[in-house]
């Protein structure tokens, strides 16, 4: 049997595991009132505001260092069980908050959840640079990061539904399973890499591997002309610190919208639960539409016969500038719609430049080492976003944003700053001589 489009097929599948992954993370901040009057009924306001947090904070740290350590796990398993180790673990920790009785099992839950969810990132930046040639990479790293807005969209809606019908502890069980039946078609779909899948066309096999910078043939030939170096190597190499640091700056963005959102539309507007949930699902469409064009306008621009160079470059660059005016002008919004509709600019940048800045790893080395690069580079991403979450409350004490959006601004520029002067060209890194 062949199957047409297969790297296709391939590329959908890791963009649901992404849905999964948002809606399996956001379900505690949508299910949080329940749990809070069933668990921690005698705290006050401040005290149960407190906990959430707390657990919040062990959550991006776990992700943190999942994205190092599953960036590794990737590198020496492959893609295929990586992705069975990564969803089968994280399922397991969502289904687990059913049984979850206070601060302690929730932080133990939600840490290895994160360690797990972290996973999806290095995985889908190594299944692209697999299954697609240079020229589409970037393309498909934007339809899996759309997954992330779309799941984005849906959670909130969805699991608020869900509790119509549903205890809390049931709703983390029901979305929990999601993630095994996920595995279903992936294993079933993925057998092997593209050089040696029974079900790839001959057509799209080589389409695969002569449109990469390196080629490997169907009998697993040497990877002596990749440049896969070692861990203490790769961070030798300015050009790795230079999509580390690019990371680092931009991924604290996105995160400033997603924890804060909901807490800025109710101290700013004095929205209640109701009227977040009408608002705050729309900045993540302007995510969805950037995820697409950013991947779109790379795949153009490949095939108009630019470089890798000259392609990530102006989009990294273009997605940061779109963000850079719009974080400034949410300094005094005006009235809620345009507030959202702001924040959709803003997060339609952020993901114009991050699909781009995410196929660095896959741009720079060989395929043994684009897992741990990209693991590294997550890692690091995850920090700067508990480093800005945590002063978030500090700067906007008073409740005034404006610090917090014009750090923002500053991550943009830094972001661009670090592309341009630590990889002075995107291209395949060759041995030290």
């Amino acid at each position: 049997m062949k199957l047409q489009g297969l790297r296709w097929w391939v590329i959908v599948l890791i963009a649901l595991a992404t849905i999964i992954n948002y809606i399996d993370r956001q379900a505690l901040s949508v299910l949080w009132p329940d749990i809070v009057e069933e668990l921690f009924p005698d705290e006050s306001a401040l005290e149960r505001k407190q906990i959430y947090a707390n657990i919040s904070i062990v959550f991006v740290f776990a992700y943190a260092f999942g994205q190092a350590i599953f960036g590794k796990i990737f590198d020496w398993i492959g893609t295929r069980i990586g992705f069975v180790l990564s969803i089968g673990v994280w399922s397991l920790a969502t289904v687990a908050h059913a049984f979850a009785q206070g601060v302690l099992s929730f932080s133990i839950f939600r840490a290895i959840l994160g360690v797990a969810e972290a996973g999806n990132w290095p995985g889908a930046t190594k299944g692209c640079a697999e299954w697609f040639p240079v020229k589409e990479r970037a393309l498909a790293q934007g339809i899996f990061n759309s997954g992330a807005a779309i799941g984005g969209i849906i959670a909130i809606p969805l699991i608020a539904y869900m509790t119509v019908y549903f205890s809390w502890q049931m709703v983390f069980i029901a979305v929990g399973l999601v993630g095994f039946l996920w595995l279903i078609p992936w294993l079933i779909l993925v057998k092997a890499p593209p050089g040696m899948h029974p079900w790839i066309t001959d057509e799209e096999r080589e389409y695969i591997l002569t449109g990469q910078k390196r080629v490997c043939d169907i009998d697993a030939q040497s990877d002596e002309d990749e440049y896969n170096p070692s861990t203490q190597e790769l961070l030798s190499r300015k050009q790795s610190w230079g999509v580390i640091i690019a990371s680092a700056a931009i991924d604290p963005i996105w995160w400033l919208f997603v924890f804060w959102i909901p807490i800025y539309l109710n101290e700013v507007y004095g929205m209640d639960v109701q009227s977040i949930g009408i608002y705050g699902w729309v900045p993540y469409v302007g995510a969805m539409f950037g995820a697409w064009f950013g991947g779109l306008l790379a795949q153009n621009r490949l095939k108009a016969g630019w470089s890798a160079d000259k392609t990530r470059k102006l989009i990294i660059t273009l997605g940061c500038l779109i963000m850079l005016p719009a974080l400034l002008a949410m300094a005094n919004p005006g009235e809620p719609v345009i507030a959202v509709l702001i924040m959709a600019v803003i997060l339609f940048g952020f993901q114009t430049a991050i699909g781009n800045v995410q196929t660095l790893p896959s741009d720079l080395l060989g395929k043994k080492s684009v897992g741990t690069l990209a693991g590294f580079s997550g890692m690091a991403a995850k920090l700067g976003a508990v480093g800005l979450t945590s002063l978030v409350p500090f700067l906007t004490a008073d409740g005034n944003y404006t610090p917090a959006f014009v750090i923002g601004a500053s991550l943009a520029i830094i972001a661009m700053a670090a592309v341009w002067l630590l990889i002075p060209k995107i291209e395949p890194l060759k041995k030290p001589e």
